[in-house]
């Protein structure tokens, strides 16, 4: 269930989030602070309302939602996106379509860190995160 997401994750590896990126149209400028921000997660529920903030030194964004409803997402980039968030098999999937274009983030737990793959055609970035206590 998604309620085993709850809670604050610092990130503590981040590999390959350069080409990823690249890959979704992120700017040289943008590229480098996000790269250098190593982000925490917070995740809540309130009366079936998903709050997924994420924070660090760069910048602090939230997006509220329910699962299985497409919402209209300004993302930390500054794209413009239509986002739908399921969760299938255990995993909180992203789905963020813009501009002919679309991308998945996949956030799962495994062995009690949070394992976020984000795939933007043949690229993937895998960022892990472990809960603070």
């Amino acid at each position: 269930m998604v309620e085993a997401f709850i809670g604050t994750w610092k990130m503590t590896s981040s590999e390959n989030f350069d080409e990823y990126m690249k890959a979704i149209g992120v700017g040289f400028a943008t590229r480098q602070m996000g790269n250098m921000a190593k982000p925490n997660l917070q995740f809540s529920i309130d009366d079936g309302v998903i709050s997924m903030k994420s924070q660090s030194t760069f910048k602090t964004t939230e997006t509220k939602f329910k699962l299985n409803e497409e919402f209209d997402e300004m993302t930390a980039d500054d794209r413009k996106t239509k986002t739908l968030m399921t969760f299938e098999n255990g995993k909180l999937v992203q789905k963020q379509t813009w501009d002919g274009k679309t991308t998945t983030l996949e956030r799962e737990l495994q062995d009690g860190k949070l394992i976020a793959k984000c795939v933007m055609d043949d690229v993937v970035a895998l960022r892990t995160y472990e809960k603070e206590v």
